[in-house]
């Protein structure tokens, strides 16, 4: 494959199973055309073209050329600068890597992961919360995570990336997507009546079990084991944890339980106060999953995949 349309079908990927639906996320591309032909030259010139075909600011190709063919990728949850010379190193001992597939964003993808937040929003009013809510409740949080991102020296990786000329990706919400559509589906399917049975669903989840014997498996964080988990919603896409506010608005439209890949702890405040059980899967466990439904994709193309930095590569092709 090359790097382009590996890039082409991670988002292909993310928007066929985005929360939103393909619809919904189509005419936000939509709107984003239209937005486009009214900006003056000079706003084109500082314009981001991938907008117009990519819905996820936070998953870019941040350095190579599209056309280079891809052999063998060097994935994981978090790719940065060590990462970065682990890909030279192996080359070095004749394992050369074509690609760098990271994760968490990194470069302006970083930069721009506030952006992505407004899926929450959409998320929220298909769940029962009235729209000019959602979008009142994430207005002050995206713009908090902004300026929390505004200070970090985000492109550190993508220098080093450019001195060694090894292409570097990362795929952020494009993945969250596939392990927020697994996990959803998988409770639908199975339906686990209480909170004890949820987590051990989790756990039949390859990764997860793998992230039990890491001390980093699934837990209940607010409620109890033998407590009913009600009408259970996986919160694992959007870039990064929403507004606190969110929770008493999600309990009044009937969520019961709350599946996340982490929880701080003013939020684990607020969920309890609004009475919204809350089951941590794991952070890095959840992220490999969905990279691992990304990654398959490769494999099933002829990409070899050599993973690290916190990935706990499951391989599903043979299923």
């Amino acid at each position: 494959m090359k790097i382009g349309e590996i890039y082409e079908l991670a988002v292909r990927k993310g928007m066929e199973h985005d929360p939103r639906g393909l619809e919904a996320v189509e005419k936000t591309l939509a709107r984003e055309k239209e937005r486009f032909k009214d900006l003056k030259d000079d706003e084109r010139e500082e314009y981001d073209d991938e907008k117009l075909k990519n819905p996820y600011a936070d998953s870019r190709l941040l350095y190579g050329d599209p056309e280079k063919e891809v052999r063998r990728v060097l994935a994981g949850v978090d790719m940065e600068v060590g990462e970065m010379l682990l890909a030279d190193r192996l080359a070095e001992r004749g394992r050369p890597i074509d690609l760098v597939i990271s994760h968490h964003p990194e470069g302006k993808a970083l930069a721009a992961l506030h952006e992505v937040m407004h899926l929450q929003e959409d998320t929220m009013a298909r769940l029962g919360v009235p729209i000019n809510i959602a979008e009142g409740i994430m207005a002050a949080r995206i713009g908090e995570v902004k300026r929390t991102i505004m200070p970090i020296n985000h492109n550190r990786a993508v220098d080093v990336a450019r001195i060694l000329d090894i292409p570097l990706m990362c795929l952020h919400t494009t993945c969250d997507n596939l392990v927020n559509h697994f996990l959803q589906r998988l409770m639908e399917e199975r339906r686990p009546e209480t909170l004890q049975d949820l987590v051990k669903l989790l756990k039949e989840v390859p990764e997860y079990k793998q992230a039990v014997g890491l001390n980093a498996g699934p837990v209940v964080v607010v409620g109890s084991a033998e407590r009913r988990a009600g009408k259970i919603v996986v919160d694992m896409t959007g870039g990064t944890g929403g507004s606190e506010d969110a929770y008493g608005k999600l309990a009044a439209a009937g969520v019961g339980t709350l599946v996340v890949m982490h929880i701080s702890e003013k939020h684990r405040k607020e969920a309890e106060k609004n009475h919204v059980n809350v089951v941590v899967a794991g952070h890095m466990a959840s992220d490999s999953l969905g990279l691992n439904l990304f990654l398959d994709e490769l494999v099933r193309r002829g990409v070899e995949i050599e993973p690290c930095a916190g990935l706990l590569r499951v391989d599903r092709t043979a299923e």
